[in-house]
């Protein structure tokens, strides 16, 4: 079982640890901003793939179709990145939730999680994977039920669930696949989480801010100013969270992130966080310095 020598404040090991990133990328407009981020971030980060996550909203018909969505949103990021060839995977097409009982057997594989148990296996105990999600944990999950070794080798940095003090958890990403949390939450994998209210929702930016501190000239920048513009109100005062460059900071400006240590919650069934002082520690994040997140944030997607 990991120890707590791999829970310092600043998940990852050496100068740039190795990355994967997990993301239901069409799911908001946030996974695509720190999709951008962690790729442009070559000097704090080695990034090796990322994997498009389920989800199910009024944006896609089912878990499978977010998925491909996602994947589909990843490889028009990637062109505008020139970053065509990439290494990308499609992921699983249903949620672990849907699954029954939960066993290596009957856990259903993808292309997303056969890489992931491949790198990680190639990680050492010292030398671990970093498993970004932004998304709900069903890849993720589904590696560590086919091949639990890897919790020895990887650490997840997840963006979800809402401050332990806040009155609900109920949070997308954590709602999307409860089963995947728990699985995950259980399996005693270093674990840093980045709570949505109480955290990561003071990542507001506007399109003002925007068109400000972005090129719209470039590709790039263009194309994630037009996603943000596109997703709120045509008129009137209008800011919103890019809630998933938070989990991605925590590798590329870990002083921007404040966290503490606390025992991994169990994962009641409804998603609400049962704390148990017996379990193994994770960590928190409980502040992060917005400003400092977004002017490192703009200056990297621009060219």
């Amino acid at each position: 079982m990991p120890t707590m020598e791999y829970l310092n404040a600043r998940p990852g090991s050496g100068t740039q640890p190795r990355v994967v990133l997990d993301t239901d990328t069409f799911n908001e407009i946030d996974d695509q901003f720190a999709l951008a981020y962690l790729l442009r971030a070559t000097d704090r980060v080695s990034a090796e793939a990322v994997y498009a996550a389920p989800f199910h909203n009024d944006r896609s018909s089912s878990a499978g179709d977010g998925m491909l969505k996602s994947y589909q949103e990843i490889r028009r990021l990637l062109q505008r990145l020139n970053m065509d060839d990439f290494p990308s995977f499609s992921g699983s097409e249903h949620f672990l939730t849907e699954s029954g009982q939960l066993t290596s057997e009957t856990v259903p594989t993808s292309a997303a999680v056969g890489d992931l148990i491949e790198r990680a296996l190639t990680a050492t105990h010292s030398d671990r994977l970093n498993i970004v999600a932004i998304g709900a944990l069903t890849n993720i999950a589904s590696a560590l039920l086919i091949e639990p070794e890897i919790a020895e080798r990887c650490t997840v940095i997840w963006l979800g669930g809402h401050h332990p003090n806040w009155p609900h958890n109920k949070e997308f990403n954590l709602q999307g696949d409860i089963s995947a949390t728990r699985v995950v939450f259980d399996s005693g994998v270093p674990l840093y989480v980045v709570p949505c209210n109480g955290v990561a929702s003071h990542l507001l930016t506007s399109a003002t801010e925007l068109a400000r501190y972005l090129e719209l000239d470039d590709p790039l920048c263009r194309f994630l100013y037009d996603r943000f513009v596109e997703y709120g109100p045509a008129d009137g005062v209008w800011t919103k969270e890019i809630w998933d460059v938070g989990a991605v900071a925590w590798l590329t400006l870990p002083d921007a992130v404040e966290s503490y240590t606390l025992a991994t919650p169990r994962i009641a069934e409804d998603g609400s966080y049962i704390h148990d002082p017996r379990r193994t520690q994770c960590r928190f994040a409980y502040k992060l310095n917005r400003d400092a997140v977004f002017k490192d944030l703009y200056e990297r997607l621009r060219p």
